[in-house]
């Protein structure tokens, strides 16, 4: 018998493992995966071209009947039922600010009415005492006025500049260093106003989710809180993967690979209904460690972190990274550290606001800065207020 099928004849035979794990591979990879993750947005396996567009729309769609129902909401109450809203009481434990600007293109959606409407159903939740105090920072500057932040003035405080102070920032800068100066008078005036324990600026395209409380509380009382410059709520789902630069998430799928494969191997004695040969040993668990860290990322580790949501103790705290602020805790006094770093730095495009306090916490001796995982809100914004939109958002 020539020598070729020899080999063949020894190793693709059904009890070689090496069978095994080509035919369990092909099967996950080529047939499995591909059949259950091809609708799924952050895998892989996502075909774009047949379904983002839909997708898109749907998303869209359900955003502005989202919209419309927040404006009716809004139009409809009555001042006196939500005047709670706009006492804000002294020292509270947590302030909420979100920030807000007219919006040129998306103003249909009313994004800054969807997330005051989510906020005004979830802050009442924590027993006794409000979740947190919560207010509105209007930085628009223009001539029009944003007529949404004008809607809730008699449900909730709003805080604008003074005429004399909108006159001094009237000067002609470019879009990022506009959005940083207008973060940076809100975080100083939200401090000014009450001297919260805690602060949370939110963008008005930040929808909380029903746990944001919850989870929030539990992250303040977790010891990392009390030698953080800032939490970070969210994190772009397109950009959680497992490949990735950052160190911890390379330990994470190493360390789920290990986890999954050392189980697999030590099931097989007790239950095998397929006849694996497999056994603990280092060629084997190597083989289902990459077996598991492939099935993981190409999955998506999105969908796996959903998971954590079972409870706000599952949520993972991890070091910061650099992208986004649509939503961000301050734990402490330390929004005023923060609007002094940012005040020091001029932005521009490649070097806004976000990345500017990345850089911060990771050059300035003693701070340190972080994000949570899953994220704690849904950013709905397909519309910037401040960057050019293309006529139909897309999802990707």
């Amino acid at each position: 018998m020539p020598r070729w099928k020899a080999c063949c004849s020894q190793y693709l035979r059904w009890s070689s493992t090496v069978t095994q794990a080509l035919a369990i591979s092909v099967i996950t990879f080529c047939i499995i995966l591909p059949l259950c993750c091809h609708r799924l947005l952050y895998s892989y396996f996502f075909i774009r071209s047949m379904y983002l567009d839909s997708m898109s729309e749907k998303v869209l769609q359900e955003s502005l009947e989202r919209g419309q129902n927040a404006l009716r909401f809004w139009q409809s109450s009555s001042t006196a039922a939500w005047s709670r809203f706009s006492d804000i009481a002294e020292h509270p434990d947590l302030l909420v600010t979100v920030v807000t600007a007219r919006r040129n293109e998306g103003r249909d959606f009313h994004y800054l009415l969807q997330v005051m409407q989510q906020l005004s159903g979830i802050v009442g939740k924590c027993g006794e005492r409000r979740c947190a105090e919560v207010l509105v920072c209007d930085v628009e500057s223009g001539p029009q006025e944003n007529q949404d932040a004008k809607l809730l003035e008699g449900h909730f405080k709003v805080i604008r500049r003074s005429p004399q102070e909108q006159q001094r920032n009237r000067e002609r800068v470019n879009t990022f260093e506009k959005e940083k100066r207008d973060y940076v008078f809100c975080l100083r005036r939200g401090w000014e106003l009450v001297k919260p324990k805690n602060m949370i600026v939110l963008e008005d395209d930040a929808f909380p989710r029903e746990d944001f409380f919850r989870v929030v509380k539990d992250l303040l009382s977790r010891q990392f809180a009390l030698h953080t410059l800032y939490v970070k709520l969210y994190h772009p789902e397109r950009l959680q993967r497992y490949w990735n630069p950052e160190p911890y998430r390379i330990l994470e799928w190493v360390g789920l690979g290990l986890v999954g494969a050392t189980a697999l191997l030590l099931t097989f004695p007790y239950w095998n209904p397929c006849s694996f040969s497999f056994t603990l040993s280092i060629s084997h668990l190597l083989f289902f460690t990459l077996y598991f860290m492939a099935a993981a990322e190409l999955l998506g580790r999105h969908y796996l972190l959903e998971a954590r949501r079972l409870s706000p103790q599952l949520y993972a705290v991890s070091p910061a990274t650099e992208c986004c602020t649509p939503a961000m805790l301050f734990p402490g006094n330390t929004s005023l550290r923060v609007a002094e770093y940012l005040d020091g730095s001029f932005c521009i495009k490649g070097n806004a606001k976000d990345m500017v306090l990345y850089q911060m916490a990771r050059t300035i001796p003693g701070e340190r800065s972080h994000s949570v995982e899953p994220n704690v809100i849904t950013h709905i914004g397909a519309y910037s207020s401040v960057r050019a939109n293309p006529s139909r958002p897309k999802l990707l």
